[in-house]
C-alpha cells in the first residue's frame, strides 16, 4: 500500500463506543487523539480506512497480502519508520470496542479496515511493532 494518510479526529461518542467510521472514501486516516508514530510515542498509532467490494481501495485484501513477520514503512515528516507485522486478526464490529487493540501500547501501529467478505460485520486488524532505527 502506498497511500497518503489524512488526519481524523473521532467524536467523543465514537471513541466511547469504540466504533469509528472514517469518511466513505478510499483514503487512509490517522486517528489523531491516540498515538503518533516515531520516537517518544506514548500510545498506539491507528490508521483506518475502508475496504470496498467492486472498487479499488488500498485496504482491499490487506489480510491476504500481508502476514506476520512482513515489514512495512510509515513515512512521517521526520522520515521513514519501519514496523514488523506481529499479527493479523478478524474482529466483529459489535465487539471491537472491547478489543485489546485499544490498549495503550507506545510505538505500536494498528491498521483497521473492513473485511471485504463481510463489510458490515467484521474488521481486519493488522498490529505491528516498531523496528529499531537502523
Amino acid at each position: 500500500m502506498d497511500q497518503a494518510v489524512l488526519a481524523l479526529s473521532p467524536t467523543e461518542l465514537e471513541k466511547s463506543l469504540g466504533s469509528i467510521v472514517p469518511p466513505h472514501t478510499a483514503d487512509a486516516y490517522w486517528l489523531t487523539p491516540y498515538g503518533i508514530p516515531g520516537a517518544g510515542s506514548t500510545n498506539t498509532t491507528y490508521i483506518v480506512g475502508h475496504s470496498w467490494e467492486g472498487r479499488a481501495s488500498p485496504f482491499n485484501n490487506i489480510s491476504a497480502l500481508s502476514k506476520p513477520g512482513d515489514q512495512l514503512t510509515v513515512t512521517t515528516a521526520e522520515g521513514p519508520l519501519d514496523y514488523k507485522i506481529d499479527q493479523i486478526t478478524t474482529e466483529y464490529k459489535d465487539t471491537l470496542k472491547d478489543s485489546a487493540i485499544w490498549d495503550k501500547v507506545p510505538g505500536r501501529l494498528v491498521l483497521i479496515t473492513c473485511f471485504t467478505e463481510d463489510l458490515w460485520g467484521k474488521n481486519i486488524i493488522v498490529q505491528a511493532s516498531p523496528l529499531p532505527a537502523g
